[in-house]
């Protein structure tokens, strides 16, 4: 990002002569699996940098559907001036040569699906007292004044979950449907915005963000990822979710869940492509049954 450093230069770099990569994005087409393979090479230590790197982020809910159809939107839009249904192509002849372009991958993947990761640095984006941190100690491992945390580790952030930085009030009453923060009015300042029907994710996210969002009065969207020891970001969710719904029989509890309007976008905003669920039905049909290319892919 400093440099304008062509490919050619870094392959030609020693392997492992890059002391600290931090690599921003998801993994979506054959040009990103091949730089991140590039960098793991070269990188003594690699950090998956922010929340698309980490676990997807919002892009990774473009796995909802096949990359053809994705690709078939974006060339055929109202705002788009296509009349013959051009779409990109890996390959195309022109008069200078051959020209390549990156062929988009049937799913998003997280940057760990493809390389072996030392470190990740949740955020959307991190913040700056987060890089500096994590700068900070880096510099202080080569003076061999520290040590690097466990491998695997999710630095810059907190221990816990946005709740327990939460100063709201918790486990006081249980609700009978979900809402809109906009269509409850006045809100609580004191009481859990989840407690409130309003669908807060602080239960399942990783702490060190001082609970920003609930402190002024909006629920927090999830966007530091899944707090530790968490294996599924919205499984996890689903569970706090309905530790406050105040019913028992099914039909009511489906009821009062369906008051949330968009429940993929709710549970898994910034962890699709990172979850056990990865994708969606279609778009798991076409990675695994394809395997050429189909209009638009």
């Amino acid at each position: 990002m400093a440099v304008d450093t062509k490919y050619k230069d870094v392959e030609a770099m020693e392997d492992g002569s890059i002391l600290l990569t931090l690599f921003n994005g998801g993994i979506r087409n054959d040009e990103n699996e091949h730089i991140a393979n590039l960098l793991r090479r070269k990188s003594k230590i690699l950090i998956a940098f922010g929340s698309c790197a980490c676990e997807g982020c919002i892009p990774g809910l473009a796995n909802l559907s096949p990359v053809g159809d994705i690709v078939h939107t974006a060339f055929n839009t109202l705002t788009t001036d296509n009349p013959h249904e051009i779409y990109p192509r890996a390959s195309f002849d022109v008069p200078e040569g051959e020209l390549h372009i990156p062929k988009l991958a049937p799913i998003l993947s997280p940057l760990d699906a493809v390389v072996d990761v030392d470190y990740f640095m949740p955020g959307c984006p991190p913040e700056s007292h987060q890089i500096a941190a994590v700068v900070d100690l880096v510099v202080k491992v080569v003076k061999g004044e520290a040590e690097l945390p466990p491998k695997g580790a999710a630095i810059g952030v907190g221990d816990s979950t946005v709740c327990d930085e939460c100063p709201r009030a918790r486990n006081v009453k249980l609700i009978k449907e979900f809402k809109r923060i906009q269509d409850i009015a006045p809100v609580d300042p004191t009481l859990c915005l989840l407690e409130q029907g309003i669908p807060c994710n602080g239960p399942a996210t990783i702490s060190g963000c001082n609970a920003r969002c609930p402190g002024a009065g909006a629920q927090c969207i999830g966007c530091y990822g899944p707090a530790a020891g968490v294996l599924d970001y919205g499984a996890r969710l689903l569970t706090a979710f309905a530790s406050v719904i105040d019913a028992k029989e099914p039909a009511e509890i489906e009821k009062i869940l369906d008051g949330i309007p968009d429940p993929v976008g709710q549970f898994y905003r910034f962890s699709l492509s990172g979850s056990l669920l990865k994708a969606n039905q279609e778009a798991w049909k076409v990675k695994y049954t394809s395997s050429h290319h189909t209009k638009g892919e």
